[in-house]
């Protein structure tokens, strides 16, 4: 039986492959609303990660705010079947975006460190995303400046309010490193991370240049 943190979904009715796949969408959305207190959207396939896909270039997405249940996330569904999951930065935190493999190094880095990042999400399009305190995007530039990466060549921005970023079950969007009770209730404040990301785009940046 299809169940969310122990109860039954759809009245307890049996579900074919079809209506096993989208309750299990939905399961993974309740767990974002219910559990870790997120807002999701439903936007149409193949929105921009950061674009206010919700407000502006898809004026039709459905927003589901925190506390929203299963009967909600199944209706919204309903009305837009074709429509990937997207969480909304800005509310309960932001996302550093930074290309793959500097995401990766990133990682290694910070726990050889003793540093322990919040989650991190893998989007279809090769890019690591750190989900990291809110009004992290308007403080970057002075952040940056204070870590002495501010007139470097960087490939790192910061989605933050009225923006939003691709979650599973979106296609080829995964977590390198899942929520937790602790890193979503208190998202990491981006200082902690920022250094090592820099760096890790800056050398990133620097082998390529060396291959030309």
């Amino acid at each position: 039986m299809d169940s969310l943190f122990g109860n039954p979904i759809f009245n307890g009715r049996s579900l074919g492959p079809r209506g096993r796949s989208r309750a299990t969408r939905c399961q993974t959305a309740a767990e974002y609303t219910l559990h870790w207190g997120w807002t999701v959207a439903l936007a149409d396939a193949g929105s921009a990660v950061g674009t206010d896909a919700d407000a502006g270039a898809d004026a039709g997405a459905v927003v589901l705010p925190p506390g929203s249940g299963p009967t909600e996330l199944r209706d919204a569904w309903l009305r837009r079947p074709g429509a990937e999951l997207r969480l909304r930065t800005g509310l309960r935190f932001d996302a550093l975006d930074v290309p793959e493999a500097a995401g990766y190094q990133a990682l290694v880095r910070l726990e050889r460190m003793g540093v322990r990042p919040g989650p991190v999400l893998l989007t279809p399009q090769a890019r690591a995303l750190f989900l990291v305190a809110p009004h992290t995007a308007e403080a970057l530039p002075d952040l940056l400046y204070r870590t002495g990466w501010d007139d470097a060549d960087l490939d790192l921005v910061c989605h933050g309010a009225g923006a939003s970023v691709p979650a599973p079950p979106t296609p080829q969007t995964r977590w390198l490193r899942r929520p937790s009770l602790d890193t979503t209730a208190r998202p990491p404040e981006a200082r902690l991370l920022l250094g090592t990301l820099a760096y890790a785009c800056h050398r990133g940046v620097a082998e390529l240049v060396g291959r030309h």
